[in-house]
């Protein structure tokens, strides 16, 4: 008997699974004779040239498959579970969570707390590591998963207590010591809570956290996120100008030294604080190479690089029309200067860029990743906006049309009478959705 089995849910067509007789509802009970305890050991095993498949049709009756294949070629095979096993849910009661932040009545999914290496490896989540034992760190160090993306929030095992509410906090650090060991690549993160782990204490943990460099390659310092449904939780306070401008030259001083010692900046701060303090953005050297994009950090900066790049071969004409962004509140200065040039090189076309302040969870929430299609249709109704509207693809939920609270963009598009434009990432996406030079996910 086996304990694990994992149940297919689909074979690729053209696959090497196709190819051997593998369907939907047939059972993977082990690889090269090795029980799959989950994805990690899945994607391993089936790295090998030559492996042996022990196959479980739905009848019982089992099939041992001996297939050759090139190095790191993949079976084709989807699981009913993405991650061969079930999703591990947070044990901590961090008192900056968002997710408890959030309002009653939204889908059963935005309440879920991941707190899963796995996902670390596969989709770039940050994890606490107090859901992790010792066996989980040896498979990430055998297996060679990195990075892995981990939030410290402090050093002091005693303040990483009572800031995660969980009595073991403190004691996952030891964790990041048998990584560092392992010589597994990792990035981290510090949620700043005001007078709580800033100041002192914020100084304490880069300089700590600089102990394990090189394999930690980055460390982001990002304001907390505070919506205005925060009633019963612990009393936190927003960030002034004032105290952004001292966190960053806490984080700029000891860039500074980090990097005349080890070549690397290392330390870096959310994009938010430029915003709060008032200051210009950093050069793009100063990033590293954008290792922390995906918490914030140089996102506009990436942006506005990749637009000047875009912009200089552009051919100016006269002969171009009407349209609008919609943007959050951090970008909307930056997407405003790259609308003012583009309409200086076209004359003829006229750009509105709206910025949507957060009214669902609060004025305290700047990003456009958390604009709810609501607040879209009640800010924008009865403005200006030409022949489409356009709005960053971060603003909905991953491969759907589906905002924050369950409006469709074509609920959206309905509301607002234009069609709405969904851009990419990029500056030449920008500038792409603005001229209509390549097609976007459009809906009318």
């Amino acid at each position: 008997m086996t304990k694990h089995a994992h149940t297919v849910k689909s074979v690729l067509p053209g696959s090497i699974a196709e190819e051997m007789g593998i369907t939907a509802g047939d059972r993977l009970l082990r690889v090269s004779g090795h029980e799959i305890e989950d994805i990690f050991d899945y994607q391993y095993y089936v790295e090998d040239e030559e492996i042996v498949l022990l196959i479980e049709k739905p009848d019982g009756e089992q099939w041992e498959l001996e297939i050759g294949k090139d190095a790191g070629e993949q079976l084709g095979i989807e699981f009913e579970q993405d991650l061969m096993d079930e999703y591990r849910s947070c044990r901590n009661k961090c008192i900056f969570c968002f997710i408890d932040q959030m309002p009653p009545g939204m889908r059963d999914t935005l309440y879920f707390k991941d707190d899963d290496s796995r996902l670390s490896f596969l989709q770039g989540n940050y994890v606490t590591l107090t859901n992790m034992d010792d066996h989980d760190i040896e498979r990430i160090i055998r297996y060679r998963l990195e990075p892995i993306n981990i939030s410290f929030q402090t050093t002091d095992p005693n303040l990483r207590c009572r800031m995660l509410h969980n009595r073991f906090a403190g004691e996952a650090l030891r964790k990041v010591d048998m990584l560092y060991q392992g010589g597994i690549e990792m990035n981290g993160q510090i949620v700043l809570c005001k007078g709580i782990n800033d100041g002192k204490n914020l100084e304490r943990s880069i300089r700590e956290l600089t102990g394990y460099l090189p394999f930690l390659k980055s460390v982001s310092v990002v304001p907390v996120g505070l919506t205005k449904f925060r009633d019963s939780l612990y009393p936190l306070e927003s960030f002034t100008k004032e105290d952004a401008r001292e966190v960053l030259h806490v984080i700029h001083r000891w860039q500074e030294k980090i990097y005349e010692q080890y070549g690397t900046h290392f330390i870096h701060a959310g994009d938010e604080w430029y915003l709060l303090a008032e200051e210009e953005l950093p050069e793009e050297e100063r990033y590293d190479g954008y290792l922390q994009l995906e918490n914030g950090v140089g996102m506009l900066r990436l942006l506005i690089e990749e637009f000047k790049e875009a912009y200089g071969p552009l051919v100016p004409d006269s002969g171009r029309g009407e349209l609008s962004i919609g943007t959050g509140r951090l970008a909307w200065p930056y997407i405003s200067g790259m609308a003012e040039r583009l309409m200086e090189k076209y004359p003829g076309m006229k750009i509105h860029v709206y910025p949507v302040h957060n009214e669902f969870f609060g004025e305290r929430i700047t990003v456009s990743g958390l604009i709810t299609g609501g607040d879209l249709i009640a800010q924008l109704s009865g403005k200006r906006l030409g022949s489409a509207l356009l709005i960053p693809c971060n603003m909905l939920k991953s491969d759907e049309d589906v905002f924050l609270d369950d409006i469709t963009v074509k609920e959206l598009s309905d509301a607002l009478q234009v069609p709405v434009v969904i851009v990419k990432s990029s500056g030449q996406d920008l500038i792409d959705a603005i001229l209509g030079e390549k097609e976007q996910g459009k809906v009318e």
